[in-house]
Order: structure tokens, then sequence, then C-alpha cells
């Protein structure tokens, strides 16, 4: 309760020592004022959350049943990242809801996602999240359908992503599931050759780049994957963990090129 009333205290002490009677009531008003606008900011945020998990599963839905039927597979992914995000009760609900809605032939996906793009303020980062997880289904029984990248390109548009930038977000998420950035503690061998390219993939880095452009590359991509950074440009809390899996994954490519090059 306090905390809506903050601004209005400070500005009432702050009037009061500055122009006694007067200077109060107006700093009353001020604080009335900052009061007003953090209040409304959480409810943005607050929505926009809601937004946000919304359009995730819905949109997985819709691109699951591309194909013509949704497959087990599909399934079991959505039914694992709403165990990674804890979702329960009516939060779960709500995903379930949201991944049976994109499966309509009458899901309004490029509406949705406009919504979606105009509700986190257009910020990369976020967007890049979003259309990662959506890789993740697209993946989930082990290959692309034809199907499935034809409704990639649509989100990939509608989010401001060119083919160009789908094309190497693919290799991203291609590179993560074949295990480029796998979290077992290390490497005690040299890493495979197939391994060692997916790292490179998944810092988006050419094999060939000296060692300044692969540390920049791995800067790069940490800053665009901290957990810590997404959920202060509005990514849900529920999705931290999924950020920090990603960003494990970044860590463990670097480490792994790091090794090979002898990188200090």
């Amino acid at each position: 309760m306090l905390s809506h009333i903050k601004g209005k205290l400070i500005g009432l002490v702050f009037g009061f020592l500055l122009g006694h009677i007067p200077g109060a009531l107006v700093g009353l008003w001020l604080g009335h004022l900052l009061d007003k606008k953090l209040a409304n900011a959480w409810v943005f945020n607050k929505d926009a959350q809601a937004e946000f998990l919304y359009t995730t599963f819905a949109t997985m839905g819709h691109l699951a049943k591309s194909s013509g039927q949704v497959s087990h597979e599909e399934i079991r992914l959505a039914e694992q990242l709403m165990n990674q995000m804890r979702l329960q009760g009516e939060l779960r609900t709500r995903a379930q809801d949201a991944f049976r809605a994109g499966k309509s032939a009458d899901f309004p996906l490029k509406d949705t996602l406009r919504r979606f793009r105009a509700r986190v303020k257009d910020s990369r980062n976020l967007l890049r999240f979003f259309m990662e997880v959506q890789l993740q289904v697209a993946f989930a029984d082990g290959e692309l359908q034809a199907s499935e990248r034809t409704i990639l390109l649509v989100i990939a548009a509608e989010l401001g992503f060119s083919a160009t930038e789908l094309e190497q977000l693919l290799a991203f998420a291609q590179a993560q599931m074949q295990g480029g950035g796998s979290r077992q503690g290390g490497f005690k061998a040299p890493p495979s050759a197939d391994h060692l390219s997916n790292a490179y993939r998944i810092l988006e880095v050419a094999e060939t780049a000296d060692d300044s452009e692969v540390k920049r590359a791995y800067r790069r991509q940490m800053s665009k994957h901290h957990p810590d950074k997404l959920v202060s440009q509005g990514l849900p809390k529920e999705m931290m963990e999924l950020a920090k899996e990603k960003a494990q994954d970044i860590q463990q490519a670097w480490e792994t090129i790091k090794s090979v090059r002898n990188i200090k």
C-alpha cells in the first residue's frame, strides 16, 4: 500500500522543506503525478507480459498445426516449456488455452504478432528470444517441414526479421539442438569437428574469424541473451529459466572454442 503513495509522501516532505505549506501542496501534487505514472507503467508491464505468454503459446500451436497434425513431440515440447516456466494453476490453463487457440484454422496470426510487437515496443532482443522459442517447436520432431518454414517466414516478417536473418536464427537453433552448447560440465577431450562447428554457429561467427572477432561475437550474443537484461526489457519472469538455458549454451560454445584456440 505504501508503494502507491510513495511519490506523494516524498513530494510532501521535500515541498514543505523548500516552501512550507505552499511548497508541500505543490510537492503533493507532483508526487501524485509520479505515483500515477508508476502505477500505469506497472499495469502495462503486467499486460505486456500476459500478452507475451499468450502470443508465445498461441503461435507455437499455430506452427505445430501447420504440418497438418500436431505431433506428440510438439505437444511434449509445449508441456516441457510450461514445466520449465513453472506454470501452474490459472497461468498453465491460459497457456494451454492459447496453444489450442493457435491450432484453429482461423487463428489471426498476423494481427496477434503485430499487437505483440507493439506491446514489447519493438525490442529486438525480446523479438529474437520469441523467435528462438518458436524454432524449438519447429525442430521438435528433428526436422523442419516445408509448411513450418512457410509459417516461420510469416512470423519473421511480422516481427521485422528478414529471410536472411531467419536463416541465421535457424542455424543458431539447429546448433543448439545438436549440442554445440552442451552443458555437460566442459570437455575433457577435444570436441568433435561437428561440435566445434556448432559452437561457431551458436556464436554466429565464421570459423575463419580471428580471436578478437570471436570474442566480440561471444560478447554480442551474451548481450542479446542475458536473462536479467531480457527481464528488464519485459520478458516474463516465468521465462527466466529458458533465457538462462540459452545463455548457458552460448557460454559453453565460447568455452569450447576458447579451449581449442587456447584463447586466454
